[in-house]
């Protein structure tokens, strides 16, 4: 994080300053409340690139759609917590919430909650505030890396004024454990949160300083009063009353530390010793414009342009900061790793435009490994969740050590066949029988769990030849073609097989049964394509590319019965094609693979129009940390890396007429889509740096060399 985003960090006006010299405002373009409906579950609040604090309200109401905190739908408030994520499928954070009271309140849900309107609630890069119905307290919030930084304005006719900290709500899974509180006797409140959940064993440390003096610091075990300065226990809340001067505000830093309070007030001082509430706000607005400038975008089409730059916005929430700023690991360590949605495009895209994040991205993946003897899967505030299937670490780890990025790709290499060998997770019927059996493995989803596992085992196996050990190298490109066994050619369609090898019946290419059948969050329709790895060995599985493109139409023209048990993560769909989910974010990149561009080009040009709109309800599935917005961004500037590692990215559809993308190192790679249009969504020709390229892809090296890259379309 001290590499993207205080290259020239200085204490200026009280609060941490990152430089930016551009002179546009991408921000302007930026619409945060996209995605904050239907089943975004995008994070609502204010925070900075990639920052450890994510300030923003949690709702009364909770529920899949909750899983931020957060839905568009929903006009209640119960607090404003400091951690959230962004997009996940399931709910946790939610920790340290404040909620500014006008008045005696019950430390209870329903005591805390607050009605308010979307007319009086505004939300931009960096900055959040909405005014509580009822108290008409205006509440404000911005934020530096690691410290929150509220402000409150009260009425003047308010009884009493003070701000409630609620140790007890957490957002989804997150469930109390242990919280403690305690007060200085002066204007400072600090505490830790201990949770369980979706991350099974969460620390988080805080300290609030509030800029008037504190009257009085009431404490509370649920709804029993304490006495004392000091309380742990399982539902700790603080009254804290304030002596706010009239027509004033109060402003609150709360400055978290995964370690310790020492650590936390230490953050709070090397990142905000001041109290400007509006120089905060410019410094965070002038972080995000400097991560959006790494795209200079143009298009002249307002709406695409402010959808791309949202999109741009929601790949930055995570991975999120999970240090201190004396860095006690020698790097900046990072947390939210949603790997089986982001190794899909997050991450290619992240090498792209963030490749002076790399190392630190690499070595707390490493950190991860020496710690869990595997290298994360889903990973949570220092916690494995194991949530999703297959090795996801390993596509990510494999692509930064193939484009570069590893001091010592030994090292590397020897973290990802560990991560590969393990037994648990069906790891060992899958050595043993080559795919797992779907009458050996009780926790179902066999058929996606051998997938996942081939196309990482492809993936060990090309770092393996970069590293010149070939035993290695063969040995992984063997396992990675356990998707020959699950292919029925009769059917077409991969199929869970038992261990005696026969195929499993009843089947229904349309059925779903979340969580309980032989895929995750999909059918047979969809995962037929899960082999990104071997594109030409699947063509060759449907008897070349003529078959292999009329199976791939279907896809897109399907219409079935998912039955009643289906996953909600199937959406966005076009025929059983489903984009609101992962696994299939790369098929319509296949036709390429096949002879057919001009087909890619126009499922990826449907896609990037329907699927995505400037409005709450403007993504098709859950945002899943930056994974469908990445797919965006990448497929609009016309290529897209299908392959999970290496770097050929496959060229699309662009749909901008230029853009300018910041590479590092003062380069830039330019594309220019000449004569582009709605209707001229195909390529004609390709010239890179003024010469005809004829591939179907572009390598990452050719990007990160800069360039030109121009694309001369047509119509159909």
């Amino acid at each position: 994080m001290r590499k993207a985003l205080l290259l020239a960090a200085t204490a200026m006006a009280g609060a941490v300053v990152f430089t930016c010299s551009c002179s546009t405002s991408f921000t302007q373009y930026v619409n945060p409340m996209i995605g904050s409906g239907g089943h975004g579950h995008v994070f609502v609040g204010a925070s900075v690139p990639f920052g450890m604090v994510q300030a923003g309200p949690v709702q009364y109401n909770t529920g899949w759609d909750w899983c931020s905190g957060y839905h568009h739908s929903d006009s209640t408030i119960i607090g404003f917590a400091q951690l959230h994520l962004s997009g996940t499928g399931i709910g946790d954070l939610g920790d340290i919430s404040l909620m500014p009271v006008a008045g005696e309140v019950e430390t209870t849900r329903k005591g805390l909650v607050s009605k308010f309107s979307h007319d009086r609630e505004t939300v931009r890069p960096g900055y959040y505030s909405v005014v509580l119905d009822g108290s008409g307290i205006l509440a404000e919030m911005t934020s530096t890396p690691r410290v929150a930084f509220h402000r409150y304005t009260y009425p003047d006719s308010a009884p009493r004024k003070g701000v409630v900290i609620d140790l007890e709500h957490g957002i989804g899974w997150d469930s109390p454990v242990e919280g403690h509180l305690e007060w200085d006797g002066d204007r400072v409140v600090k505490g830790y949160r201990i949770s369980t959940g979706w991350a099974r064993h969460q620390e988080i440390f805080f300290q609030a300083e509030f800029s008037v003096p504190v009257l009085d610091v009431e404490l509370f075990d649920g709804v029993e009063p304490s006495g004392g300065n000091s309380l742990t226990s399982r539902k700790p809340y603080a009254r804290v009353w304030l002596d706010v001067p009239p027509k004033g505000q109060v402003l609150v830093k709360v400055a978290l530390s995964p370690v310790s309070m020492e650590k936390a007030a230490k953050n709070l001082e090397h990142e905000l010793p001041g109290w400007h509430f509006n120089t905060v706000v410019k410094t965070a607005d002038k972080a995000w414009n400097r991560e959006l400038s790494k795209i200079d975008y143009r298009t002249g089409n307002p709406e695409g342009k402010m959808i791309f730059y949202t999109a741009l916005y929601h790949t930055m929430v995570a991975p999120s900061l999970f240090c201190d700023t004396d860095l006690p690991d020698g790097f900046t360590k990072y947390t939210t790793f949603s790997l089986w949605d982001t190794y899909r495009a997050a991450h290619p895209l992240a090498t792209i435009i963030h490749p002076e994040k790399m190392e630190d991205y690499l070595q707390t993946m490493l950190d991860i490994y020496q710690k869990q003897g595997k290298l994360p899967v889903w990973h949570l505030v220092d916690n494995e969740t194991d949530c999703m299937v297959g090795n996801p670490g390993i596509p990510v780890l494999a692509d930064m050590v193939l484009k570069g990025y590893a001091k010592d790709p030994l090292q590397a290499l020897e973290a990802i066949k560990q991560s590969a060998t393990r037994n648990e997770r069906g790891m060992d019927l899958y050595r043993e029988y080559g795919y797992i059996p779907y009458d050996m493995d009780p926790g179902h989803e066999t058929v996606a769990k051998t997938l996942e596992y081939a196309l990482a085992d492809w993936c060990v196996a090309q770092v393996a030849g970069m590293a010149a050990d070939t035993v290695a190298e063969k040995e992984f490109t063997r396992r990675s073609k356990a998707y020959e066994f699950l292919f029925d050619q009769s059917t077409g369609f991969m199929r869970a097989r038992s261990a005696a090898g026969h195929l499993r019946e009843p089947f229904s290419p349309f059925r779903s049964s979340h969580r309980e059948d032989d895929y995750t969050e999909g059918n047979a329709w969809q995962y037929t394509w899960l082999v990104p790895h071997d594109i030409p060995g699947l063509i060759a599985l449907f008897g070349g590319p003529e078959a292999f493109v009329n199976k791939l139409d279907s896809l897109f023209l399907a219409e079935g019965d998912l039955g009643e048990e289906a996953s909600p993560d199937i959406s966005g769909l076009i025929g059983q094609y489903a984009h609101g989910n992962e696994p299939g974010h790369h098929i319509a990149y296949m036709y390429a693979y096949a002879g057919q561009p001009e087909k890619t080009a126009a499922r990826v040009r449907q896609i990037l129009t329907t699927m995505y709109h400037n409005a709450p309800d403007g993504l098709c599935g859950n945002e899943d940390a930056g994974q469908m917005s990445a797919w965006y961004i990448l497929s609009a500037l016309g290529f897209y890396q299908a392959e999970p590692a290496g770097g050929r990215y496959v060229f699309g559809s662009p749909l901008m007429d230029k853009a300018v993308i910041q590479v590092g190192d003062g380069k830039t790679f330019t594309i220019v889509a000449h004569d582009n249009g709605p209707e001229n969504y195909l390529i004609k020709s390709i010239r890179l740096n003024g010469r005809p390229y004829d591939k179907f892809y572009i390598d990452y090296k050719d990007i990160m060399a800069g360039g030109l890259l121009e694309f001369e379309m047509k119509t159909p």
